[in-house]
């Protein structure tokens, strides 16, 4: 069995609880010395001292694994792009960096995009059409904002279990509860009066209209955000301005993502939604009929369980159009979403839009070697009147081989296989595989082998591979 040196993540650990390396050693029942010396890789973690540390801070093992790093040096692969292509820096280098100093490897990341995000800016003001830059960035460090906390807000998920049990939240019921909890605390009156908005809150009168083409599920969720609105807005303000100015135009759109998140984990309880999922194995299905809520709202859910000491599996959460735009993307693992440039073809969301309402299964392997179970299906969305145009989603929800087992959709497959893994990547412009037919961009940092007396079923060739020529 390897050694595990992980010092640089143990010094993080214990600088963000705040603890003297006195405090954690003898947490641990060892030696201040001994501590000093594995947080220096002078010596490995031992397996008794690992356990403690996962059943003390409730942390998943893999925090202090190799693989660790491999989020944060796909994060620098993607804002250093010009800087890999241009051969200034390496695959290694940025592993390294990952691995020593992550918080310097951090700072790189966020500078990186800040520049990539003033280039596009500067491009499009030349271009005469720099009027809607600001909107989608708002939009995009909010999805960084739960990026950077793995999709898992521990206080305001406290908050919204306590509530609800304060207030009666059951399956079945949850209508009812939201609504007494609206009249009877904050004298808020129903109606389904809303036909062009989903839902409209006014607050001099004290109504919330909403739409009368809403499903119970949907009117559940949007009541439970103006709840939350109403009742913990101090408390929503105070973690968006965590990362954003009170002034800027992320922080009310932060406010909007912690409030649906209140929500969601307000009709959802924690506890009781972690039981009926491990229950369950994870059948999404299954969960949405328990619950009676919709396929979307159970998967971003089920991305959610991560609290300490009651976890869940360590999902990714995505949401894609046909056209491959990810409108949505959370993760409570390891695997990177591409900023730049679109997702992979091979990936199994795509193949959800062939047969909606079916879910697909698929066994993917990333480029490192990293193989993930990720489940996808279509929903499609509609007014409600004839004619009118709807929306269409592929939903994904995935998380590492090791977990595999413990979701129903696991079963009858060989997850020990490697070979039968599809092959996947971070999109064209990042991934680095070279022999993929699939790949709409030539691979960064590396030289083509271009002869215009040969072809090659490989779009783009790379010199020094040899793959099969198809003449």
């Amino acid at each position: 069995m390897s050694k595990t040196y992980a010092g640089t993540r143990l010094r993080r650990l214990r600088e963000e609880r705040g603890m003297s390396q006195a405090d954690l050693a003898r947490a641990l029942a060892i030696s201040p010395s001994y501590l000093n010396q594995m947080e220096h890789d002078s010596r490995p973690l031992t397996v008794p001292v690992l356990l403690r540390l996962t059943e003390e801070f409730g942390v998943d093992p893999g925090f202090f694994s190799e693989r660790d790093t491999s989020r944060l040096v796909a994060d620098l692969r993607d804002a250093l792009t010009g800087e890999v292509a241009a051969g200034r820096v390496s695959a290694s280098d940025l592993a390294d960096l990952a691995s020593r100093t992550p918080a310097v490897a951090a700072l790189l990341v966020d500078l990186g995009r800040r520049n990539q995000h003033l280039t596009e800016q500067l491009s499009e003001s030349a271009e005469g059409r720099g009027a809607g830059t600001a909107a989608r960035s708002a939009h995009e460090e909010i999805r960084e904002f739960f990026y950077r906390r793995q999709n898992y807000l521990h206080d305001t998920d406290l908050a919204a279990e306590q509530l609800a049990s304060a207030i009666g939240i059951r399956p079945g019921e949850v209508v009812r509860a939201l609504s007494a909890r609206l009249a009877e605390r904050h004298g808020v009156r129903l109606t389904a009066d809303s036909d062009r908005l989903l839902h409209h809150y006014d607050p001099k009168a004290r109504v919330l209209h909403l739409s009368g083409r809403l499903r119970p599920g949907q009117q559940a969720f949007r009541m439970a955000t103006q709840l939350a609105l109403l009742e913990y807005a101090d408390e929503l303000s105070a973690l968006a301005t965590e990362d954003f100015a009170p002034d800027s135009a992320a922080w009310p759109l932060a406010r909007i993502g912690i409030a649906n998140y209140f929500a969601a984990a307000l009709i959802l309880p924690y506890r009781r939604f972690h039981a009926a999922a491990e229950e369950y194995r994870y059948d999404i299905e299954r969960l949405t009929d328990h619950f009676g809520l919709g396929y979307e709202t159970v998967c971003h859910r089920l991305s959610t369980l991560q609290r300490p000491r009651l976890r869940g599996v360590p999902f990714s959460f995505v949401r894609v159009d046909r056209a491959g735009n990810m409108s949505k993307r959370q993760s409570a693992t390891a695997f990177h979403f591409s900023r730049a440039g679109g997702t992979c073809p091979l990936w199994n969301v795509y193949e959800a839009f062939a047969a909606p309402g079916r879910i697909h299964v698929q066994v993917a392997a990333m480029p490192d070697g990293q193989r993930c179970l990720w489940t996808a299906r279509a929903v499609t969305r509609h007014r409600g009147g004839w004619g009118e145009p709807g929306k269409t989603f592929a939903i994904g929800l995935g998380c590492e081989i090791r977990h595999a087992s413990r979701l129903v959709y696991s079963d009858g497959l060989d997850l020990g296989n490697v070979s039968s893994a599809v092959p996947i990547g971070m999109g064209c412009r990042l991934c680095e595989r070279t022999d993929c037919p699939q790949r709409a961009v030539p691979p960064l940092d590396r030289r083509l082998a271009i002869d215009e007396n040969s072809s090659t079923f490989i779009p783009y060739p790379v010199a020094g591979n040899h793959p099969g020529a198809e003449r």
